[in-house]
This record gives structure tokens, sequence and C-alpha cells, in this order.
């Protein structure tokens, strides 16, 4: 009977907890992440306009970068690469330096995510698995401004980011 009294009170706490990603997000000024595929740009919205426009990689196939509303669930200063053994900080990691997890099709923020390069000629283009890859000096940048819980949304579309900021509510 303890025990279901203590689960209870933990899933009244984690529904009503401002750092659970559920309910009302963003909140209008929270930093909040849009990736346009149609332009391979990356925005950082805060405190209720656009900050900063990144380029960025994409997928290679238009169902590789996957599109919705997602929440950043997982970050990582110089990631371990599982594909291949890769430590953190070897010059040879695909990761980069930064890695910026979120809940595409219901993973876990581990499977997608926005992570460095240690191949800067790629930005720009459609060439990644699936992931949003950024030089190591912009997603260094991003990572110390995006909090776990930040929203991003990943789109195709001939709006600009004024335009799906204020849709998604991040701009008044």
């Amino acid at each position: 009977m303890i025990m279901l009294k203590f689960a209870a009170a933990a899933v009244m706490f984690l529904s009503f907890s401002p750092i659970w990603p559920l309910g009302t997000n963003p909140l209008p000024g929270d930093p909040f992440l849009i990736v346009n595929k149609r332009t391979n740009e990356v925005a950082f919205i805060q405190d209720h306009k656009v900050q900063n426009v990144i380029t960025a990689a994409t997928g290679k196939t238009d169902d590789l970068t996957p599109e919705g509303l997602f929440t950043v669930t997982v970050k990582a200063a110089d990631p371990y690469y599982r594909k291949k053994d890769i430590k953190g900080g070897d010059p040879l990691n695909p990761l980069g330096t930064r890695w910026m997890g979120f809940d595409a099709k219901e993973t876990d923020g581990r499977i997608y995510g926005i992570h460095g390069t240690n191949d800067p000629s790629s930005i720009g283009r459609y060439v990644s698995n699936g992931c949003i890859r950024l030089q190591n000096e912009a997603v260094e940048s991003l990572y110390e401004s995006v909090p776990i819980g930040t929203k991003i949304l990943v789109v195709t579309s001939t709006k600009n980011f004024d335009e799906l900021g204020k849709e998604y509510g991040a701009i008044k």
C-alpha cells in the first residue's frame, strides 16, 4: 500500500513538474529550436525572438530526419558513438563535440539529435542518417543555451522562422 501511494505521488509530481516535458510548451520566452529541412537551417528562439540561424545538414532522404514537435531529452559533451565504438573527443567521432538528443519516433533521445561533426564540409547538405548536424562551434554555443525539456520543431516549410515561431507559441 505504501508503494502504491509513493508511485501515485511520483506520477503527480512529474506530471506537474516544470522540468517534465509535458503540458504547455514552449511558454513564450522559453528556448525553442526550429529545424527547417527545406533550407537546412536551425533557428534558436528565446525571449520572443529569433536569436540566431545556423546552417545544418539533415537526412539523405526526406524521410530520414523525422518531422514534428519533439523534446530535448538528453545532452552530452564529447558524446560516445555507439555504432562504431568511438570515444568522445576522438577526431574520428562523427558526432563532434556535443549531442542534444530528442524524442522523435518514440525514442529516448539517443537515436535522433542535433550534434556536431567531424566533417565540416557536410554542413548545408542532405547527408545524414536522420540527425541534424552543425559545425562544432555552433553546437557548442547552442548547447549552453538549450536545457533538457526544450521543444524542437522539425519541418519542411516555406514559412520563415518568425512565422513558425508565432504559430508554435515561441514568439508573441
